[in-house]
């Protein structure tokens, strides 16, 4: 049977690369955006398959309805795949508390009031999936990014304890961890830039990476979008898929530094229990 998708921020980049894989697929796609002007070819191609369903998921209000809506007319959601985001660019010092609640109300709280609107149906049919599209940026950091870590961490953590929960009935939750692709991610006019105080040498170091390197990112969208296809329809289906050699590279990079932290104190940190 051909699975029903919703896909959101599905415009552009890795949301746009996921529902034409879908399509090609012979599946039906429900794409979610803020401007739909953008599947305006996709759905003139593919008709039978494709409808745009306009949505700003920072309104968590607005997740039930439109989930509802998706299921009266299709009868399921087989896959949730909650895509929509930006980067944001600025020291840990510069982030005012509106931009840093903006970004978690993009990269956490909307995710999750989708997700909370799609498990009922999916429990009760004990199939489903739920694909969080994260970063490398959910397992490390580093200058310039604390902020937008910061709420991929937090879209990772609420991932692993779902998945535990949801695995009895039939559920994947499947959270992909790309590194530099080339998508408008970093396009200057769309990312998220905090005051730039100056005062931080390795911010500004990223802030020119950033500039620099847009539109010259070594990921292939199409690429990612048919291995997280096929990790959706592999019989283990991982729970976390770093896409990329930097976002491997990092990742492993990342898990040796935090057992080498770990070994160093072991001892110590054994012993902090009472005496017997």
């Amino acid at each position: 049977m051909n699975k029903v998708w919703l896909v959101t921020g599905a415009s552009s980049g890795f949301g746009r690369a996921i529902v034409e894989a879908a399509l090609a697929a012979g599946d039906v796609v429900v794409g979610a955006a803020r401007r739909t002007e953008g599947l305006e070819d996709l759905l003139a191609a593919r008709p039978d398959q494709m409808e745009a369903l306009r949505l700003d998921v920072t309104d968590t209000g607005a997740a039930e309805a439109a989930v509802r809506d998706v299921v009266a007319r299709h009868g399921r959601i087989d896959v949730l795949v909650n895509n929509a985001g930006r980067t944001h660019v600025g020291a840990f010092e510069e982030t005012t508390e509106q931009e840093l609640r903006d970004l978690f109300d993009l990269h956490v709280f909307g995710p999750a009031a989708l997700t909370r609107a799609v498990l009922p149906s999916m429990r009760e049919r004990r199939s489903g999936a739920i694909v969080q599209m994260s970063s490398m940026g959910g397992q490390m950091s580093f200058a310039g990014f604390s902020a937008y870590s910061g709420t991929k961490f937090a879209l990772e953590g609420l991932s692993e304890g779902l998945a535990d929960e949801v695995a009895e009935y039939g559920i994947k939750v499947l959270v992909v961890e790309p590194g530099a692709f080339r998508t408008a991610l970093f396009d200057t006019s769309r990312a998220g830039v905090s005051a730039d105080s100056g005062a931080y040498s390795k911010v500004s170091a990223t802030r020119g990476a950033v500039d620099s390197n847009d539109g010259a990112q070594p990921g292939d969208p199409a690429k990612a979008a048919a291995l997280i296809l096929a990790a959706l329809d592999a019989e283990e289906t991982p729970l976390r898929l770093p896409l990329g050699e930097d976002a491997v590279d990092a990742v492993l990079g990342h898990l040796d530094q935090v057992r080498g932290d770990i070994a160093a104190w072991e001892k110590r940190t054994r012993a902090t229990g009472f005496d017997a």
